[in-house]
């Protein structure tokens, strides 16, 4: 079975049921495999894309994306979803590494996307608004692809400062759908929300496949702003999962909404959820709030808070059923219960490696574990607790931030001699990066004219709010750049701009 098969099994079971609701239309199961099937046909017939192909996703969330989705995988392509809010300059990096000739689209997306070929000419751009004209051709054949075949390539910020491709195979998937299902006790009847981007790997997992290969069905919700919107939505088509990051349930604690809603259970991944929201929350709705954990090198999830037994507000809960985590030290070694160590993950879940990357993959896999960089314990009962997080990693609204990824742009800049980035706490987006910067001697740099310059090259999530000038950045003996000390003078006065 591979992922377009499930898709179809789940089509053909539950036809005329309504498999997405989207404002006030709604796609049965059968509309959603037909026009699936014609994109299928387009893409094999006028664009001639094979198995193996790699595809890029760039596209809002809307039903297209479904059908875009489904319909790449029908061919046996590689799905490269693509983060909307990521500039051309990023897009483009992207594009060159995962080799596409073909990337998915939409019309607010145009000028970004047409700006890519003046460098990779070759590119053929498919826009979401022709889908409707592809003809009709109900019975294409779905790719014969084995669960070890590549499905999809999810892109993280890499330590380098450059994103690495992790490698999800169709077995990788439905192995963390399936596990995830029994979690979270997930049945046809449930509707889930859908409000987070549908390329990030949480959504993709928990929010699309899972309800669509069991015969469940999606809400997406068109509007975040304001929050009423949601809850609306959630109302009107009466959504029981609602998947979230703890931001947002921070805004529904400081809302004047109020209960009773439909929602039977909320899950809440990408980022750390304070214990202080957890429990204003669950007073507020009555609706249990259950925390998790995940990275998308394992589909992404693995561990949870369990949903009819005991949880444990600031722990991330247990592994997921048919995943082992374990905490080790630096030679491999598990650990003990309290003992701090490495979290470590082994099972279906775990991505075959990164794309091209084989000595990156060599540094995350040691005897059949992934190593997720995540520092934390196991309790005596079994529920692991984090400590610490990826080395210089930030969380900005649910995504991962490197800053080593900023720092390599702000070296761009004329004038800049030295650049550092660290996270400093933020109540709405739980980080956001703050730059130091030491001007090269005997010039002057222009804090706006960096912003814009930075602007213009990383997504928006990853811009710094403010930038620090210094004379020079702190130093251990060996040469490298204190970011303790940086973290501490955060706290201090902020100096005028040089």
């Amino acid at each position: 079975m591979n992922l377009a098969t499930a898709f179809a099994a789940a089509a053909d079971a539950h036809a005329a049921k309504t498999a997405v609701y989207w404002g006030p239309s709604e796609l049965t199961y059968a509309d959603l495999r037909r026009l699936a099937n014609n994109v299928t046909a387009h893409l094999r017939s006028s664009l001639e894309v094979k198995p193996g192909d790699r595809v890029g996703l760039w596209m809002r969330n809307c039903p297209e994306f479904l059908h875009a989705l489904f319909g790449i995988l029908q061919t046996g392509a590689v799905v490269v979803p693509i983060n909307n809010n990521l500039k051309p300059p990023e897009v483009q990096f992207l594009v060159e590494d995962a080799g596409m000739d073909l990337l998915v689209t939409d019309e607010t997306l145009r000028a970004a996307a047409e700006s890519l070929l003046v460098k990779r000419p070759s590119l053929r751009l498919l826009f979401a608004e022709t889908f409707a004209s592809f003809p009709e051709n109900p019975h294409p054949a779905i790719a014969d692809c084995g669960e070890d075949d590549l499905a999809v390539i999810v892109y993280t910020s890499g330590t380098t400062g450059k994103p690495r491709g992790a490698m999800l195979s169709h077995g990788n998937l439905l192995h963390n759908v399936a596990s995830c299902r029994e979690v979270l006790c997930t049945v046809d009847a449930d509707r889930f929300a859908v409000l987070l981007p549908m390329f990030h790997s949480y959504m993709l997992t928990v929010g699309l496949l899972l309800p669509l290969t069991v015969g469940g069905s999606i809400v997406l919700v068109r509007s975040l702003h304001p929050p009423r919107n949601v809850l609306q939505e959630i109302l009107q088509r009466q959504a029981t999962v609602l998947p979230a990051i703890p931001q947002f349930y921070r805004s529904m604690v400081a809302s004047p909404l109020q209960p009773p809603l439909p929602i039977r259970l909320c899950v809440s991944g990408a980022a750390p959820l304070p214990v202080q929201v957890l429990r204003d929350f669950e007073a507020k709705f009555g609706i249990p709030l259950i925390e998790g954990y995940g990275l998308s090198e394992a589909s992404p999830v693995v561990c949870k808070n369990p949903l009819n037994s005991h949880r444990k507000p600031g722990s991330i809960g247990i592994p997921i059923p048919n995943v082992e985590v374990s905490i080790q030290d630096e030679t491999g070694r598990q650990l003990p219960p309290q003992a701090i160590g490495e979290l470590c993950v082994r099972g279906g879940n775990v991505m075959l490696g990164y794309w091209n990357q084989p000595e990156e993959t060599a540094k995350v896999k040691r005897n059949g574990w992934l190593l997720t960089g995540d520092i934390g314990y196991q309790d005596a009962d079994g529920y692991f607790f984090i400590t610490d997080r990826k080395k210089d990693m930030l969380l900005v609204n649910g995504i991962n931030v490197y800053p080593r990824e900023i720092e390599e742009v702000l070296y761009q800049f004329a004038g800049v001699a030295e650049a550092a980035v660290i996270g400093i706490p933020d109540p709405r987006r739980g980080e956001q990066p703050l730059a130091y910067v030491a001007p090269a001697p005997g010039t002057t740099v222009n804090e706006k004219e960096l912003l814009a310059f930075l602007k213009q090259r990383l997504a928006d999530h990853k811009v710094p709010r403010r930038i620090r000038f210094v004379e020079a950045l702190p130093r251990n003996t060996t040469g490298k750049i204190l970011k303790t000390t940086l973290r501490q003078m955060a706290t201090a006065p902020e100096q005028p701009p040089a």
